[in-house]
């Protein structure tokens, strides 16, 4: 008989410190902290300039409501291609998925919105009242003029900040350069100014006062994330096999001579942590995974001369069993990430392919309303009228013609030409005729082709019926 497999480990999420007492981080420099900075300016170089950028007259990045259109660089959604936003939610999806069972909240620790904004808001906070004991003993003192100027300023800081961002976020709704012009002159839309400072106080809000609360009482991605974990996950980790039993000792002290472990229980990954939790207690909801705690205890090791890594990334298995590096990443490979990545890798190439390869002509045909389905001309032939509403997806006009497929004796009356500026709908109205008898009675097929007549690789073909009495 096989063995009975061992039951699956299941990671012990356990509670945080007081959630109401306030949190002041300690400031603190090490690789993570300047990789954590680096996705900082990354993110916020993205959001604040890329709706600057200019593309063949337009926004290059816009998201024009009104107009039903989202301009993407020369990408032009419409309406029906909702699907492709829907595709990309899934895809964000996924790639979630797949950092989390593979690095924790690698997510949240790095590129976060509620993260990035809370550090720009701590730096100007440390900026105008300095660092941590200075700003504890400024909140412990009575009011007077210079809290009063102090805090004020670091107010106007925030307000001029947060303000900036919503105008920022309405500018990849409404064009940003008239938005400006706009509230300058005061003339700007209702909608725009409400938008603009609502964001504007959410951002002052989460990143000014609610902090590490979001995380720990409001993002439901905390409250889920351990259910996509499991022992082989790499998260933040103290190893209490080195670092127990914990004492302050001596600099020099040979901490096993002394029955002691690594750690100095010096609080300092305390201090620095922006959830403010204890990362010794173990694997906690609040933390974020930025790995402060990281660079915090490195550097006290490194005064120490004590090797380095007592609290690192690692996992729940390679702490408890001491893997090696090499047997880390190997049990990274498991199942459910494999299937996460294939997933991502086949969605994301599937539909860069369909983007790719989306038609830059659409037609749609619709038979005239005011007419018959047929009627006798007056030289005795059969007419049908056809309205065409023809969009030109891509981002430069284009001059076309419309003609059919097959002419089966068919004549057209009319114009056949017209331009389509970018990113428009151009309509025209086309008559069929036939000589009486020359279809069979009832709907006869047609194909409508429509091409550019600078580029006969652009085209698009559209059926309809032609209707013989």
């Amino acid at each position: 008989m096989s063995a009975t497999p061992p039951p699956r480990k299941v990671i012990e999420i356990k509670p945080a410190g007081d959630p109401e007492a306030k949190v002041y981080p300690r400031s603190v420099d090490g690789p993570f902290t300047r990789w954590r900075w680096f996705f900082v300016w990354l993110t916020q170089i993205v959001f604040y300039g890329v709706c600057w950028i200019p593309w063949d007259g337009r926004q290059a990045v816009l998201f024009d409501i009104d107009a039903r259109k989202f301009y993407l660089f020369d990408l032009v959604l419409w309406p029906q291609d909702t699907i492709y936003l829907v595709i990309l939610m899934i895809i964000g999806a996924l790639a979630l998925f797949l950092f989390t069972a593979v690095a924790g909240r690698i997510w949240c620790g790095y590129s976060c919105p509620q993260t990035v904004y809370t550090e720009i808001f701590l730096w100007i906070e440390k900026k105008i009242e300095g660092d941590r004991s200075q700003r504890i003993k400024l909140d412990a003192q009575p009011w007077n003029a210079r809290k009063l100027t102090v805090k004020g300023g670091k107010h106007l800081a925030w307000s001029l900040f947060a303000l900036w961002t919503g105008i920022t976020f309405v500018g990849y709704f409404v064009p940003i350069r008239e938005l400006l012009g706009e509230l300058i002159s005061f003339n700007a839309g209702a909608w725009s100014l409400f938008w603009a400072l609502f964001y504007g106080f959410m951002t002052y809000g989460n990143a000014g006062f609610l902090r590490e609360q979001m995380c720990r009482q409001i993002c439901p991605y905390a409250r889920f994330q351990f259910v996509m974990l499991d022992p082989d996950t790499l998260i933040i980790a103290y190893d209490d096999q080195r670092g127990d039993p914990r004492g302050a000792r001596p600099k020099g002290t040979d901490p096993k001579a002394a029955g002691l472990g690594d750690c100095v229980d010096c609080g300092i990954c305390v201090q620095v942590c922006p959830t403010g939790i204890d990362i010794r207690e173990g694997l906690q909801n609040e933390c974020i995974g930025c790995a402060a705690c990281i660079d915090a205890c490195d550097q006290v090791m490194d005064k120490l001369n004590y090797p380095r890594g007592l609290i690192r990334y690692s996992t729940e298995n390679a702490i408890s069993q001491r893997y090696t590096l090499g047997t880390v990443l190997r049990r990274a490979l498991r199942p459910r990430v494999l299937v996460y990545a294939l997933l991502l890798c086949g969605l994301t190439i599937a539909t860069a392919w369909s983007l790719a390869t989306r038609p830059v002509l659409r037609v749609e045909i619709q038979k005239d309303d005011r007419t018959a389905l047929a009627r006798e001309a007056d030289d005795g032939l059969i007419e049908n009228t056809f309205r065409l509403r023809i969009l030109n997806a891509s981002h430069v006009a284009r001059q076309l013609s419309v003609g059919l497929a097959e002419d089966k004796g068919l004549q057209i009356a009319g114009e056949t030409a017209l331009t389509v500026p970018a990113g428009e709908y151009g309509s025209l109205t086309l008559t069929i005729r036939a000589e009486p008898g020359s279809l069979p009675q009832g709907p006869n097929r047609i194909d409508f082709q429509v091409s550019d007549r600078n580029d006969s690789k652009i085209g698009a073909q559209e059926k309809s019926k032609f209707w013989m009495p």
